[in-house]
């Protein structure tokens, strides 16, 4: 029997441990890798060759949207599953478009988790019951009020994926320089980046990117 091979990227050790735990009790599912943040998962990817990829939204250095965004650009043959405790529309239809085969919220993980990555090894999606709702309810909704005015949830969708990786690094307290570093670009392009997020969120300065990083749980406080 071949097993599915994940890999789970999640930044808090307990929760990743757990998860590990719970896939290694199925006979046809192996944990292959575990990954600490969007860049390590992304590396992982392409050295263990994962089935399934469980991503955590809010991790460092690199978040699991713009995480998922990349890895589907580059290997789009891999299923990847967003499990979070996030469930509000933005983070939702983000990680959908961002190529995510599924959404699961955290609290149900237990009862949600393996018939989730079953689902999505086999090409399927698969959304946890509440998230499921909340998807029916927006397209509904589409449908009263005519696609052309109920628009898409707005927020972070106003930013490019790179400009959501220079304001999450901007948020963890790096320094221009360090950030040019990070993503291979220069100091000069980082600060145009910056620029282009304030205008776009209409916000100044670097505490107010932070905050707006910190309330959209681009950042992890650790609580």
């Amino acid at each position: 029997m071949t097993k599915i091979k994940v890999l789970v990227a999640e930044d808090h050790t307990i929760v990743r441990k757990g998860l590990c735990a719970l896939l290694d009790a199925e006979s046809d599912i192996e944990v292959v890798g575990e990954a600490e943040n969007g860049r390590e998962a992304i590396a992982m990817v392409e050295a263990l060759s994962p089935h399934v990829v469980l991503m955590d939204i809010t991790m460092p250095e690199l978040n699991g949207m713009d995480a998922t965004r990349q890895l589907k650009k580059k290997y789009p043959e891999v299923k990847i599953l967003i499990l979070s405790m996030h469930t509000s529309e933005e983070y939702i239809f983000e990680t959908l478009r961002a190529g995510a085969s599924g959404y699961l919220v955290k609290r149900s993980a237990t009862t949600d988790l393996i018939q989730a990555i079953h689902v999505a090894h086999r090409g399927d999606s698969y959304l946890s019951p509440d998230i499921s709702n909340k998807v029916i309810s927006y397209y509904v909704k589409q449908k009263e009020v005519g696609e052309e005015d109920a628009g898409e949830p707005e927020g972070l969708g106003k930013l490019s994926g790179r400009e959501r990786e220079v304001l999450q690094l901007i948020a963890e307290g790096h320094a221009n320089r360090d950030i040019a570093e990070q993503l291979f670009i220069s100091p000069k392009t980082v600060e145009a980046h910056r620029s282009n997020i304030q205008r776009k969120l209409k916000i100044s300065g670097t505490a107010g990117l932070t905050k707006y990083a910190i309330i959209k749980g681009l950042v992890d406080l650790g609580f």
